[in-house]
């Protein structure tokens, strides 16, 4: 997410909604790829909000984007409730403008 980014934020989810306005933005690419693929998508403050999503429906595994950080604290939360995961790491630490590899999570996924 960057300056351009106008997703706004759901505390119920908790999560942004991407408002798909920027063609060339990361997160676009990789929630249009995502929730082609049937996936629930997420974009998230940080990795403690993944427990609450986890607590709203039963999901088998996680693929997720994150600084490493952030990948340790969601890891734990999602061994902790028995969910299989998956992540793949920023190329480019930091609360706006994160960059990562979206063929890396094409794969994934």
């Amino acid at each position: 997410m960057d300056g351009r980014c106008r997703a706004t934020f759901n505390a119920a989810i908790p999560s942004y909604i991407c408002a798909h306005c920027s063609l060339d933005c990361l997160v676009n690419q990789a929630v249009c790829a995502a929730e082609k693929m049937g996936y629930d998508v997420f974009v998230v403050p940080g990795g403690s909000c993944v427990g609450k999503i986890l607590k709203s429906a039963n999901y088998e595994g996680v693929v997720g984007v994150g600084c490493g950080e952030e990948i340790k604290l969601a890891a734990q939360l999602l061994s902790d409730e028995g969910v299989a995961g998956q992540s793949i790491p920023l190329i480019k630490n930091g609360c706006s403008s994160t960059v990562f590899n979206l063929d890396t999570l094409a794969k994934t996924l």
